[in-house]
């Protein structure tokens, strides 16, 4: 049953009884030359670097979350100002769209009413043209029929010089 109550169990002659005691005294040995303070001691120093650590990284997670904050409001106000240059790229767009509408209309009308005026003086040269046109034939005309009236009468010097004289003051 139990090895406890046997005989010869706590003999000296038993190498289990020898195996103990030295068991005993070798953990003897390490509590007296301080091995438990100097393992507790590489504990604790283990225990604290990884608790630094673990603040380390605590700290970093919050920079982390206070930077990735920071960007997103940077990311909103960017939007934002796009939003704004998009919508002052498109009123000045719409601006210029008008002032050129406007430029173009202005120059169009300007050269319309240069073409008609451009016109209205080829029309006056053209009606002068004519007009001393008619004049110089309607004076060659005029001296023809004199000159048939006057052909069947004696010549008069007087009357062919005035004659002569007529196309150069019509003109």
């Amino acid at each position: 049953m139990n090895l406890i109550f046997e005989p010869g169990i706590w003999s000296f002659a038993n190498p289990e009884i020898w195996v103990g005691i030295g068991l005993l005294i070798f953990f003897g040995i390490l509590i007296a030359a301080g091995v438990p303070k100097l393992v507790g001691s590489q504990l604790d120093a283990k225990a604290a670097k990884i608790q630094g650590d673990l603040d380390e990284a605590a700290r970093l997670r919050a920079e982390a979350e206070a930077l990735l904050a920071q960007i997103r409001k940077e990311k909103v106000e960017a939007e934002a100002q796009a939003a704004d240059m998009m919508a002052a790229a498109e009123a000045d767009a719409r601006r210029l769209e008008v002032e050129a509408k406007a430029k173009l209309e202005e120059t169009l009308a300007r050269r319309q009413k240069m073409a008609e005026t451009r016109i209205a003086q080829a029309e006056a040269q053209a009606a002068a043209e004519v007009k001393a046109a008619a004049v110089d034939l309607s004076a060659k005309a005029a001296e023809q029929i004199l000159a048939a009236r006057l052909s069947g009468q004696s010549k008069d010097p007087l009357l062919d010089a005035a004659i002569a004289q007529i196309g150069d003051r019509l003109n």
